[in-house]
């Protein structure tokens, strides 16, 4: 068995590599829920004034205000940093200087990063209507699949080239 698994890795190495990308994402993924989770309802749970800044609208009741708009903030940042780590060395094995990509890195998490702190303000509250206090988890599960289509073309042809 083993030795077919081996075989399969060998014949479709682009296949079994973003097969492993999502994989090892839930290193982050988890990373994300468990700060999402501690932030919302523990760290900025009195933070529930409504909040509007540049395209982040925390201000519809369900979207959790100042309090949603920074646990979204800090649990993609912690997730994003533990992704990094993963990624460059148990998926792509990256050699090459991080001080050569880490920009195009920042850059892309940073874009990724607008869209998954921004969108929960606008989505929550429509999905709240729908999944009452799930709704901020749903939310997420969006942001994750929206990372993917996003950070791993940019992590295999970019930022994670070998030398």
């Amino acid at each position: 068995m083993i030795e077919h698994v081996k075989a399969w890795k060998r014949a479709h190495p682009d296949l079994w590599e973003f097969i492993l990308f999502n994989i090892l994402s839930n290193c982050a993924t988890v990373t994300n829920f468990v700060v999402l989770w501690l932030t919302t309802g523990i760290c900025f749970a009195h933070l529930t004034q409504p909040f509007r800044w540049f395209i982040f609208d925390y201000t519809a009741p369900g979207s959790g205000g100042l309090g949603g708009f920074l646990g979204f903030l800090v649990a993609y940042i912690c997730a994003q940093i533990v992704n990094y780590i993963v990624q460059r060395k148990l998926v792509f094995g990256a050699t090459v200087d991080i001080s050569k990509t880490i920009g195009w890195y920042i850059l892309t998490v940073t874009v990724a990063g607008i869209i998954s702190v921004a969108l929960p303000g606008y989505i929550t509250p429509v999905l709240s209507q729908y999944v009452g206090s799930f709704a901020a988890t749903v939310a997420n599960v969006i942001n994750i699949i929206l990372q993917v289509v996003i950070n791993y073309p940019m992590m295999k042809f970019v930022i994670m080239k070998k030398d």
